[in-house]
This record gives structure tokens, sequence and C-alpha cells, in this order.
């Protein structure tokens, strides 16, 4: 038996089984719990820092060769 999938509802602002969705296409997902779908947008933050950091560092190594 496979786990359930969950989703992140933009339209009721909620999460929802895969089963139980009714507008697909305003959706994030699958996650694998609950939790995931409902903490998206810190998950989606932190993701985005973590690579603006990268960048900086990448940028920054590339311009002390000059």
């Amino acid at each position: 038996m496979s786990e359930p999938e969950w989703y992140w509802c933009l339209t009721h602002e909620r999460p929802e089984l895969a089963a139980d969705r009714d507008d697909p296409d305003n959706a994030l997902g699958p996650y694998p719990t609950e939790d995931d779908a409902r903490n998206w947008k810190q998950r989606n933050e932190e993701r985005t820092e973590a690579w603006k950091a990268q960048d900086e560092a990448w940028d920054g190594e590339d311009h002390a060769e000059d």
C-alpha cells in the first residue's frame, strides 16, 4: 500500500489529500505528510535563502580571482 500524498490547496488555503482535491490546478505538491504540505511556504523560503547564500558565496569566489 502506498503512502497518501498531500497537497497544499491554494484555493482553500489548507492541506488536502490527493483523493480529496477538488481544484488540482491550484495546488502545490505532492508532499509526503500533511505537515509538509502545511509548511510549504516556510520550506520554500528556507531553500530560497540557502540558494541565495550559495549564489553570493559563489559570486564572491568568482570575483576573488580578478
